[in-house]
């Protein structure tokens, strides 16, 4: 996110692409380890005689020294720093990062106050050099495999040939026996079997085992030689890599998955997550579950069955109910079966990693961060990649957690009560990147703040926030970081670099997020709600614009107004409507903020969506428009499109027979066809039993099992039952399951039942289908109950 400093290449330099990071304590002080992949090859950096650094009051320079009197190996420094308060500030500087530990203890026992001792080594020496991916280095001697460079510095983006293997295992159901490691990329579709027959089928090279132990050996013998830079997996290191790692502890056998020859190290989230991390030296392990999140992409189930059905238009090759059942069975009987199983399970993986350009996402997103190509989440690790380094520059470090304390409450986005009803020709007009375009116009600044409040104030050169908030025009941060992410957007767009849109879109719609959190180091309730205060008034300003102009606001939800365009208000064309008040509204923005603030906009409307026909509803029992909920036509070329937002039939909590009932309904109505005794025949299929199957409903399990002690919902019961039958549902796991007259009873129990339950059809045309049609249908002059009562009656 911030330019390196440009150098020039000479003969002996090398370049390459960062993979992995590490430090150690050394007995030559503190090594950072880095991996890269270059164009030769990988290459390992070790660079030593460095030092972990932290801050610390200047004023308590005597209490520090007398508090570290017994401790070696550090030393002190005047800097020209100070935190935010204006405190100045010296450096602590310790020769192994053990050492800072243990000073930190010693000085917070002693009351010294101290900054930034969280701040991991190899992300300061990397940050502090604006070093986020592309690394250029000048080779010098070489020992034990590992290069030490003379100089290291950024570079331009390098052209990447990634080597990509994707690793997939199968186990019994129990998970205590290892079965087969399938691999697929560089050249190969592999499987390694236990106590199968080497022999190719259809395709598979399919290596057998004398034992689990055997099986291991040669994946790991097989690894070294393909020598990946990227496995790839589903639920990669959560189970495949955990489960190989138990594997190997059980045969007494070295997991040597790193490029140095040793086992990864891992790490476990507290809590209930139980979600593992894992670190290889040299090789980078990307789950593609947890890349489709950081991508933002939404899928009913990420499971891999589902994304793959839905991306590729292709599936596992075993998938029902009993497949595990089905995975013991062809592992007795039909290796050969197992084995082009597990190797399709692989190259679905890959599939969907180039489909989607999960890799390039990775990459774009690791050299716009400087974050690790692994990183789960990191938004507030990106933002201070990004804004230490400035801010030691600006002559500041940054503050610790809670360091600020207030009473002000920064709201939520602004949400405009909505007016209900059926309309034609809805136009939405759109704030792009809203509160990054607040930043940079309002000149909003963790830093900026700090410099305002120690500045005699001067309305020329400061800028009015909230919450008597107010920032200098000069000497800020983050407007300019915003702004050469969004000039690097227009730049990927132009380019056609999806990925690289995607993930500046992503990390730059973030800023906001972190400082709103209390999770990060710049957390300031007056900064943040600067941000989304001014929201509140850009929105409320425009309707009132909007409104002089002749037109009805019906709705406005934190970036975007619903403008209604009645059929006698113009003669112009509702697009050509929506074009001119978003020109118009541009402009008087732009007149505003230089008039009243003596600042250039960048706020930037655009005219997003003309809906055809659309609804707003009311809150369910009541005549209040609701919010962030409604439906519309719109037309895509010369397709018309029904979209949903916050209704039934995105949410995947109703069953699918509300969903396609909600479609199907909102389609007849916008279309002005009779819905009647259609409504009639659809109750009627389910009253026969005709749409069982789409009476399931699906949740997951948020919790452990146990821990629903009190409260227990449908899915919760049917979960239990599950426990009961032996299936042992885990936190996560998705529960699926019908309404009988007995109460809640799982799909799979109640399948294998000779005697299953009755289903409770009035349950479902009570709570899915009424709640659906009686939405829309009074603005249509009739009911759910107008409609079906005489049948019911029958019934």
């Amino acid at each position: 996110m911030n330019d390196p400093v440009r150098h020039t290449q000479t003969p002996l330099d090398e370049r390459g692409f960062l993979l992995t990071r590490d430090w150690r304590d050394s007995r030559s002080g503190l090594a950072l380890e880095l991996w890269l992949h270059t164009s030769e090859g990988p290459r390992a950096l070790r660079i030593t005689g460095q030092e972990s650094v932290c801050f610390y009051s200047a004023a308590q320079h005597d209490q520090l020294a007398t508090a570290l009197v017994g401790l070696a190996g550090w030393r002190t420094q005047m800097l020209a720093l100070k935190c935010h308060d204006g405190v100045a500030v010296s450096g602590l500087y310790c020769r192994e990062h053990r050492i800072q530990r243990e000073a930190i203890k010693l000085l917070t026992a002693a009351g010294v106050h101290t900054w930034e001792s969280d701040v991991r080594p190899a992300d300061r020496f990397l940050m502090e050099r604006f070093i986020t991916a592309d690394v250029q280095f000048t080779p010098g001697p070489r020992s034990r495999g590992f290069i030490a460079p003379r100089q290291l510095r950024a570079t331009e983006p390098i052209s990447l040939s990634l080597k990509v293997l994707s690793v997939d295992i199968e186990t019994s159901l129990d998970g205590k026996h290892l079965f087969s490691i399938g691999l697929q990329g560089l050249g190969v579709r592999r499987v390694y079997m236990v106590g199968a027959e080497t022999a190719d089928h259809d395709g598979v090279e399919l290596v057998g085992c004398l034992s689990e132990r055997d099986c291991l050996d040669k994946f790991l013998r097989a690894l070294r030689l393909l020598d990946p830079d990227i496995l790839i997996g589903w639920n990669l290191v959560g189970f495949d890599l955990w489960m190989l790692q138990r594997f190997c502890d059980a045969a007494r056998l070295p997991f040597t998955l790193g490029r140095d020859g040793k086992a990864p190290r891992w790490r476990e989230e507290g809590g209930d997550s139980e979600r593992r991390y894992v670190h290889i030296a040299g090789r980078v392990a990307l789950d593609g579950i947890e890349l489709l999140k950081a991508a933002a992409y939404n899928f009913d189930s990420f499971s891999l069955q589902s994304v793959s059905s839905q991306v590729l238009g292709a599936g596992k090759l075993i998938d029902h109910a009993d497949r595990g059942e089905e995975i013991l069975r062809q592992y007795r009987e039909d290796k050969p079966a197992l084995a082009a199983y597990n190797v399709q399970d692989c190259q679905l993986v890959s599939d969907i990693f180039a489909k989607l350009k999960l890799l390039d996402f990775a990459v774009a997103r690791a050299r716009l961060t400087g974050l690790p190509l692994d990183r789960i989440g990191g938004s507030v690790a990106a933002f201070e990649y990004a804004y230490l380094p400035l801010l030691h520059r600006a002559g500041f470090v940054a503050p610790n957690l809670g360091d600020v304390q207030s009473d002000i409450v920064s709201p939520g986005g602004y949400v405009m009560d909505s007016r209900p009803g059926v309309y034609t020709d809805v136009i939405v007009l759109d704030f792009k990147s809203l509160y990054p375009s607040i930043i940079r116009s309002f000149l909003i600044d963790p830093c900026g703040y700090w410099l305002a409040r120690v500045a005699d104030f001067n309305a020329e050169l400061h800028v009015d926030g909230f919450n008597g908030a107010y920032f200098v025009k000069d000497g800020h941060l983050l407007p300019a970081i915003i702004e050469k992410l969004w000039a690097a957007r227009d730049a990927a767009k132009r380019a056609d670099d999806q990925p690289l849109s995607h993930a500046i879109k992503i990390i730059m719609n973030s800023f906001y997020g972190v400082l709103g959190s209390e999770g990060c180091r710049f957390f300031d309730p007056r900064v943040c709600s600067s941000i989304t205060l001014r929201g509140h008034e850009i929105i409320q300003r425009s309707r009132e614009w909007i409104e002089t102009q002749g037109f009805d606001v019906i709705y406005g939800d934190t970036d975007s107004v619903f403008v209604w365009v009645p059929p006698d208000a113009a003669e112009q064309s509702a697009a050509e409507v929506g074009a001119q008040l978003a020109q118009s509204l541009n402009h008087w923005w732009c007149d505003n903020l230089r008039d009243e603030h003596g600042v250039q906009s960048a706020l930037e409307i655009e005219f997003e969506t003309h809906f055809e026909q659309f609804f707003m509803p009311t809150i369910r029992g009541s005549e209040q428009g609701s919010k962030k909920r409604y439906a519309g036509i719109v037309r895509d070329g010369d397709e018309r499109k029904l979209v949903f937002k916050g209704l039934e039939s995105v949410r995947t909590d109703w069953t699918p027979l509300a969903r396609e009932f909600q479609t199907q309904l909102y389609w007849k109505l916008f279309n002005g066809e009779p819905f009647a005794e259609w409504v009639q025949a659809w109750v009627a299929s389910v009253l026969a039993g005709e749409r069982d199957d789409q009476l399931v409903y699906r949740k997951r399990l948020r919790r452990k099992l146990h821990d629903y002690a009190k409260n227990r919902p449908p899915h919760v019961q049917a979960a239990l039952q599950l426990d009961a039958a032996g299936e042992t549902p885990r936190r996560g796991d998705w529960i699926s399951y019908w309404i009988t007259v007995n109460g809640p009873e799982p799909v799979s129990l109640r399948k294998a039942a000779s005697a299953p339950s009755p289903l409770d059809y009035g349950h479902y045309l009570e709570r899915q289908l009424l709640p659906v049609a009686d939405a829309i249908l009074p603005f249509y002059g009739s009911s759910f109950g107008e409609l079906v009562d005489a049948q019911l009656r029958l019934w």
